[in-house]
C-alpha cells in the first residue's frame, strides 16, 4: 500500500514539474522580442490617399457650433436663422461672402443649445448633458460623412462658449485617435478655433493674444462632477489635444466666467453662475474690444483672419 502512494505521489510530482517547465517556455515565448525584419522587406503598406475626389466635394469644410441659445435643433446648416446675432456668423457669413462653396463650404452645426438652470425649477431648457451630446454627434456626422465622400477636403473647426467646448472635445478626439478622422488623415485638420471654452486649460493649446491663467468652468468644477443631475462637468480633456494641440487656438479673456472661472467654493451658487453667464457682459462682448483685442482686432475679426488664411492656403485638391 505504502509503494502505491510512493508511486502515485510521484508521478503527480512528475506532472506537477512538466506543468511548471511548459509554463516557463510558454513565458519566455512570450517574452522573447519579434525576429528583425530581414533587409529589404517592408511593413504592410497603408491604403494609399486617393488623388481626386467628386465635384460636388469642397476643398475646405469650415464647421462652426454656436454657443448657448445660438442655434436650434432644426435650423438650416446653411443658412442658420435660430439667432441672427449669434456670434460666429460675424465670420462664418463674411466667409461665406469672399469664397466659393466650390473652395470653403461653411457648415454651422444645428444643436438644441441650451443650459437648463437647476436652481430654477421653472426652467424647462434642455439639460446641458443633453444639448452638448446632441451638438457633438451631430458634428461628428458631419465630419464622418464629408470625409467617407470627400477624401481631400481639409477642414476648419470653429466655435463659442457651449459651442467651443464640442468643437474642443472632437479636436481632442481627433488629436487622440479616437475621432472621426483617423490618424493617418489628421494632416487634414487645418486649425481648430475656440472663442470661450468651457474647458480650457491655460497653457494646453495656443492661447491668444492677452489669455488668462485660469481656467474654464468644467475644469473648475470637476471636483463635483454629476452633483446636479443634467449638467456634468467634465473636467480635462483625456489626453488634451494630442497631435493636434500646435494646430488649436484659444481666445479668452480675463473674468469670463466660462473659461476664465475663479476658485470654486459653493458648487451650487458655480452652477447658477454659470447657467447664467452666457448672458456675462465680459462673455457676450466678444466681437467687441472692450474685453478682449489683439493688434486692434476682436476675437471675432481674429478669428476671420485666421480662418480665412488657413482657406487661402489650403491644397487645391483634384476633382473627378
Amino acid at each position: 500500500m505504502k509503494r502505491h502512494w510512493r508511486k502515485l505521489v510521484f508521478g503527480v510530482g512528475v506532472l506537477a514539474f512538466a506543468a511548471l517547465v511548459l509554463v516557463i517556455i510558454l513565458v519566455i515565448g512570450l517574452l522573447r522580442p519579434s525576429p528583425p525584419v530581414p533587409p529589404g522587406a517592408t511593413t504592410p503598406p497603408t491604403t494609399p490617399r486617393a488623388d481626386s475626389q467628386p465635384a460636388d466635394c469642397p476643398d475646405v469644410l469650415v464647421v462652426s457650433i454656436p454657443g448657448t441659445w445660438e442655434s436650434g435643433a432644426n435650423d438650416d446648416p446653411y443658412n442658420p436663422t435660430a439667432n441672427r446675432n449669434a456670434l460666429l456668423l460675424r465670420v462664418t457669413r463674411t466667409l461665406q461672402q469672399n469664397f466659393p462653396t466650390q473652395r470653403a463650404e461653411v457648415y454651422t452645426v444645428p444643436y438644441v443649445a441650451q443650459f437648463r438652470n437647476p436652481t430654477v425649477l421653472g426652467d424647462r431648457q434642455q439639460d446641458y448633458n443633453v444639448s452638448r451630446a446632441q451638438g457633438k454627434r451631430r458634428t461628428v456626422a458631419k465630419l464622418t460623412k464629408t470625409h467617407d465622400h470627400c477624401p481631400l477636403t481639409t477642414y476648419i473647426l470653429m466655435g463659442f462658449s457651449q459651442g467651443a467646448v464640442i468643437a474642443g472635445d472632437v479636436a481632442s478626439d481627433i488629436g487622440n485617435d479616437r475621432g472621426p478622422i483617423p490618424a493617418a488623415d489628421q494632416d487634414l485638420i487645418l486649425g481648430v478655433g475656440l472663442i470661450a471654452d468651457g474647458r480650457r486649460e491655460s497653457g494646453q493649446q495656443q492661447d491668444v493674444g492677452p489669455s488668462p491663467s485660469g481656467h474654464g468652468a468644467e475644469i473648475a468644477l470637476a471636483a463635483f462632477g454629476g452633483l446636479v443631475p443634467g449638467i456634468e462637468m467634465t473636467g480635462s480633456r483625456s489626453g488634451g489635444f494630442g497631435s493636434l494641440t500646435d494646430r488649436v487656438y484659444s481666445v479668452c479673456a480675463g473674468g469670463d466666467l466660462i473659461c476664465d472661472a475663479p476658485q470654486v467654493t459653493n458648487p451650487i451658487a458655480a452652477l447658477n453662475n454659470l447657467a447664467g453667464a452666457a448672458a456675462n457682459p465680459v462673455h457676450a462682448m466678444y466681437a467687441t474690444d472692450k474685453y478682449w483685442s489683439m493688434g486692434g482686432a476682436t476675437a471675432t475679426q481674429w478669428l476671420y483672419a485666421w480662418s480665412s488664411r488657413l482657406i487661402k492656403d489650403a491644397p487645391q485638391p483634384k476633382h473627378s
